[in-house]
């Protein structure tokens, strides 16, 4: 729908308020004005301004941390009896993040305008996910919305507790990688040719050097001569590999990829079973539906491979199947997730049980993160040593050979 921007007056006309609202036209939007009690003066149609005269602020995302504490707050003044509307204003003004603040003043212009909390969300798919508008919408729904913001609460810490702990076990190899591709190519710029010239001047330009001595030679002179070539070709094949894998084929092979990692596959596992439990119990405790519920929670895992099986699972479940027999054929979920799975489905409390199933495999993936920093370290260690090695063999061997040479 279009934006309209308004001047417009208090009822009593004691002060002008200016904003934006979204309407299918004109008379909509001055109707939408009314309905606030307020009088509007001009009303046009356009984009709405940047509140900051920094633009760029306001592209980024909003981070985790705020969107988590955002959550916990409205949660809390929700549940206290604050009205919603009140809420959202105060911790609009109170919010320390410019994007979250932006995006707050267009929900509340949204819902002043007579738009629902969870539709109002729903036009910020970056911000607040699938999982997150689908769970207002059904606490809105069932006049349980305070309940609901609590269980939101705690899914988000608990996901944004795992993204943390993930992230920090990956931050060391890839900052050992990253230097010793520095290393790399500081050496062949810098110590191999100057190493080379001493070799020749040890041996004479007819001296016989072991393989691979002339190997990294010839890789530094390459590189030496053509580093204005590969620097910018090799950072290229980077970006370009990181593109690819964003796309949705790329996406894919990547995702099946890591499952067939060892070691790693086995944290990457946890952390989706974890994920899926605990938002599979938060919309089903929610009261969405059983379809809704599997659809959403697809979309919520993360892995392409999970996220292709559950969905293929709904066509099953739609047919009579019950959930948990279908994910035991399909052999991605361990069967203790089954298991308990088929206990809710009996009882009648499948949410329950899975907050238990989600508790349950966090705990696992912070033994498992611990477990892999643990083997992480070493693994880079000796890699960065070999790499090291291997030149200093290329480079040690010929001078020693040839100071021998030099001393018979």
């Amino acid at each position: 729908m279009p934006t309209f921007q308004y001047i417009a007056t208090s009822e009593d006309g004691s002060k002008t308020i200016k904003g934006s609202l979204e309407a299918s036209d004109q008379a909509a939007a001055m109707a939408a004005l009314g309905k606030q009690n307020i009088r509007p003066l001009s009303v046009t149609e356009g984009s709405a301004k940047a509140k900051s005269s920094f633009s760029f602020l306001g592209k980024g995302k909003v981070k985790s941390d705020d969107l988590v504490i955002f959550t916990r707050q409205l949660s809390s003044m929700v549940g206290a009896g604050v009205p919603l509307l009140r809420s959202l204003h105060s911790l609009e003004q109170h919010s320390e993040s410019p994007k979250l603040k932006e995006i707050l003043g267009k929900i509340i212009e949204n819902i002043e305008g007579g738009t629902t909390f969870g539709d109002a969300l729903a036009k910020h798919p970056d911000t607040f996910s699938d999982v997150y508008v689908n769970m207002v919408r059904a606490g809105e729904t069932a006049g349980i919305l305070d309940d609901i913001l609590k269980r939101l609460a705690l899914q988000q810490e608990k996901n944004a507790t795992i993204r943390k702990k993930v992230k920090s076990a990956m931050t060391y190899p890839m900052v050992l990688l990253f230097i010793t591709i520095i290393a790399f190519f500081g050496l062949m710029l810098f110590v191999i040719p100057q190493i080379g010239k001493i070799l020749l001047d040890l041996g004479g330009p007819d001296a016989e050097l072991p393989l691979l001595t002339q190997a990294m030679l010839g890789i530094s002179a390459f590189i030496l001569q053509w580093w204005f070539i590969v620097i910018p070709v090799f950072a290229a094949a980077v970006w370009a590999l990181l593109r690819y894998l964003k796309t949705p084929a790329g996406k894919k092979q990547f995702h099946h990829l890591v499952l067939r990692v060892p070691a790693v596959n086995g944290v990457i596992r946890k952390v989706i079973i974890a994920r899926f439990a605990r938002t599979f119990s938060a919309l089903a405790g929610a009261g969405v539906s059983i379809i809704e519920t599997m659809t959403v929670t697809a979309h919520a895992l993360g892995n392409v491979a999970y996220e292709e099986s559950l969905l293929a699972a709904v066509d099953k479940v739609k047919n009579g199947q019950q959930l948990s027999q279908v994910l035991e054929e399909d052999g991605l979920y361990p069967a203790i997730v089954c298991q308990m799975l088929a206990v809710g489905e009996e009882t009648g409390q499948t949410d329950t049980v899975l907050i238990k199933v989600a508790d349950f495999y966090e705990e696992e993936v912070d033994a498992a993160i611990s477990s892999l920093s643990s083997i992480i370290e070493p693994v880079m260690i000796v890699i960065m040593g070999g790499a090291v090695g291997l030149i200093a063999a290329s480079v040690m061997g010929p001078i020693a050979s040839l100071s021998q040479s030099i001393k018979g």
